[in-house]
């Protein structure tokens, strides 16, 4: 039997709130943050492997990273690692890799992820992924993935469902809104309302459903990619794409597409997600001491020291005394110290450290 399942994986990003282990050079996506012999591009890539042949999974990447997807995934062909020649965010992203995979594929079924992500109950994830595909054999749908909340938060995007269900799956619910991320007090409104889940950036769709959409909500990027019908999987896609993508708007798919279809739908979700977006993150998935400290390093001595997140490169020790609540990550090129209740600074810092530093430190 034909398997018509795809996956994309988007693998662009800069991850800068990870500074400063994550750099433009080697964003957090190539890292292995946890320490478990994986980066997080690989683990993607492996989990997605049990959904579709591997010969059927598209990394789109920047194109300066291009070697270290080819260094990290040596058994992906190469014409399926997608480079794009500027930073556009997600819309332009997707919608090359749906065009691409079309011209392959007219029944193809696609779901979407970010490389970066953790999920620990990958046969959960599986099944819940496997069953959507199902839907959208059939329904022209567009599907998210969204968590289910266990807590209050503020650094996560949030869909709000209502109890419409989908006429193939009750477990899919009709989308009513998205919300970016919200201040602590909205974020414990949603978390008590209880039709709130978070958004996991992540989405299934068939390929005809997701062209259609853009053709629909984003015409101009429909022109675009659209001109190369004829030179996908072909010599001339590069420089086709090499032309056009620059072109394109800088829209995420979530303000071009989802938030404006009528064809929403979300599958509430549990399979132990974590966008892996801060620092403070790490505490959900690396066993803390006695007193909350989570010590991403062995060699590391605290004193009179507590809830704290602590990383020195392997080949250094660090003894730390009389800290509470602090972020403390060093590397062979910078230091950071920065409150955790204060880490979504830490975008800034980056753009302070390359303005008044230089771009060899970010």
């Amino acid at each position: 039997m034909i398997n018509n399942n795809y996956a994309v994986i988007m693998a662009g990003g800069i991850g800068s709130r990870f500074w400063p282990i994550s750099t433009s050079k080697m964003p957090k996506q190539f890292l292995d943050v946890l320490g478990n012999g994986e980066t997080l591009l690989q683990q993607t890539f492996r989990r997605l492997s049990k959904i579709c042949p591997t010969s059927q999974i598209l990394i789109v990447t920047n194109t300066d990273y291009k070697d270290i997807c080819k260094n990290q995934l040596p058994d992906i062909k190469e014409s399926n690692i997608l480079c794009e020649p500027a930073r556009r965010n997600t819309s332009p992203c997707i919608a090359y890799a749906s065009f691409k995979i079309q011209s392959e594929n007219a029944n193809a079924n696609i779901i979407v992820a970010p490389s970066d992500h953790i999920i620990t109950n990958e046969d959960e994830f599986t099944r819940i992924v496997n069953e959507c595909l199902q839907v959208t054999i059939e329904d022209d749908c567009l599907i998210t993935l969204g968590i289910k909340p266990n807590r209050a938060e503020t650094g996560y995007g949030y869909i709000q469902y209502s109890s419409e269900s989908s006429n193939s799956n009750s477990l899919l619910k009709k989308v009513k809104t998205f919300t970016e991320k919200p201040d602590l007090e909205l974020a414990n409104q949603f978390l008590e309302s209880g039709d709130f889940l978070w958004n996991s950036g992540m989405f299934i769709w068939s390929v005809n459903s997701i062209i259609a959409s853009i053709k629909n909500l984003l015409p101009e990027m429909h022109d675009v990619f659209s001109e190369g019908t004829e030179l996908y999987n072909t010599p001339e896609e590069i420089s086709f794409i090499n032309r056009v993508f620059p072109t394109c708007r800088n829209i995420s798919i979530d303000y071009g597409i989802m938030e404006k279809s009528k064809n929403v739908f979300v599958y509430p979700s549990d399979f132990g997600w974590s966008d892996l977006g801060t620092w403070g993150s790490l505490s959900d998935h690396v066993n803390s001491d006695k007193k909350d400290n989570t010590l991403i390093s062995k060699q590391v001595l605290l004193y009179d020291s507590e809830n704290n997140i602590v990383r020195v490169p392997k080949d250094k020790a660090a003894v730390i005394q009389g800290l509470d609540g602090y972020i403390i990550v060093d590397t062979k090129e910078a230091l950071l110290i920065c409150k955790k209740e204060e880490e979504q600074k830490i975008k800034q810092f980056v753009a302070d450290v390359k303005f008044n530093l230089g771009d060899e430190f970010v």
